[in-house]
């Protein structure tokens, strides 16, 4: 490629003409398509995502990002029965990677509506027939079989994007940004995540099992590349609610535990048993069941929207029916930056939270830790704030 690509256009469509400028080398190569601002955006951070997701579990990793953060990441670990049900992929055959991709999606089914894909290994086959038939945008990865090239150019009228990363390209020690005539420049964020995260445990609880670091490991590397503040919660090998760039922590974590809960509830006999309309697809199925599941939060009229879409409508989950099913998950959860007040606590231990890790450094460090000891929950302080704008 040369110096300079040009673009669609800019963030927005009447931002045009717009460009983008290699410092070094390229570290992508364009396979199909015409990317514009925001896919670049997504593409590189997304990429580096499931680079440093793979180097840190040894699996092969993917993400869905939506709007400079990720809808979802995940690695590639089988689906329980009942999750490739509310994934609805239970017909499908999915190969590792595939199943990482599927996962980075099914975390918010929703929100990674039109997104843009990566992947940490070649893109086989079975990924290819799965993205196919999904709203996306565009995808990077380091290598594409040729039948699955061949299926992805024929996307979107020939016009999905495919970028091809080169990880023997280096990542840069320094990054920088203009903004209304400043130039910005600071070292790049490159502190290692490891298991290094849970050598400082400050509760009466101190235990971090196996699939718990693994999971945390995903939750952490994950809000490194969500708009800050920002707060993951996580659950087998995968993002599972993700609460971005608020400006109050307790919203975030009300978001990401809110939807955490999603994630658990669509996986319920009743969502899974909901019968709907023939006439909607699978993008208004999925927000069909997340509308039923937020039932108490609709208003009047897509409360009568969406008992017209459904044929076997027996009534909402109860309270009850709720809490019962969440039970009987079990949840982690990571803080881009310090808890400000135990009200954070509070919140994610009614999302099945068993374990957390956040930075520390605040005053009410010690209501955080007696909230989690309260309730039976798990924290280590990182001392590592994670914070990206």
């Amino acid at each position: 490629m040369s110096d300079t690509i040009p673009l669609r256009y800019g963030i927005n469509p009447h931002q045009t003409p717009a460009s983008a400028s290699a410092i070094g080398a390229w570290p992508f190569e364009i396979l199909n398509g015409q990317p514009g601002y925001i896919n670049l955006l997504d593409a590189l951070s997304s990429w580096n995502l499931v680079r440093e997701l793979r180097a840190a579990l040894d699996q092969p990793a993917a993400a869905s990002f939506k709007h400079v953060s990720p809808a979802g990441a995940g690695i590639g670990l089988p689906l329980s029965e009942q999750l490739a049900r509310s994934y609805e992929v239970e017909k499908l055959e999915l190969s590792s990677v595939a199943a990482a991709y599927v996962r980075a999606r099914g975390g918010d089914l929703v929100s990674a509506y039109g997104d843009f894909a990566a992947v940490s290994h070649t893109v086989d086959q079975s990924l290819a027939r799965f993205l196919r038939r999904e709203v996306s945008d565009g995808i990077i990865a380091p290598g594409y079989e040729p039948e699955a090239l061949e299926i992805l150019r024929r996307k979107k009228g020939g016009r999905y994007l495919i970028l091809q990363a080169d990880p023997a390209v280096p990542t840069p020690t320094v990054e920088s940004r203009d903004h209304f005539g400043i130039r910005l420049e600071q070292p790049l964020d490159g502190n290692t995540i490891d298991e290094s995260i849970f050598d400082n445990p400050v509760t009466k609880l101190a235990e971090f099992p196996e699939n718990v670091r693994r999971d945390l490991v995903v939750a952490t590397i994950a809000l490194r590349y969500t708009q800050s503040n920002s707060v993951c919660v996580a659950a087998e090998g995968q993002v599972i609610g993700l609460g971005a760039g608020q400006q109050s922590r307790i919203h975030c974590s009300r978001l990401a535990c809110g939807k955490a809960d999603r994630w658990m509830l669509q996986q319920h006999d009743r969502v899974l048993g909901l019968q709907f309309d023939s006439s909607l697809k699978r993008p208004d199925r999925f927000a069909a069941r997340e509308q039923y599941i937020a039932w108490s939060e609709l208003s009047q009229p897509e409360r009568e929207r969406l008992r017209s879409q459904i044929v076997n409508w027996s009534g909402p989950l109860s309270d009850d029916d709720r809490g019962d099913w969440i039970g009987r998950f079990r949840t982690v959860l990571s803080h881009d930056a310090f808890m400000p007040f135990r009200d954070n606590v509070d919140r994610a231990q009614a999302s099945a939270v068993t374990h957390i890790l956040q930075p520390g450094g605040s005053i009410a460090d010690d209501d955080t830790t007696d909230a989690c000891d309260q309730y039976g929950i798990t924290m280590a302080l990182t001392g590592q704030r994670l914070f990206r704008h």
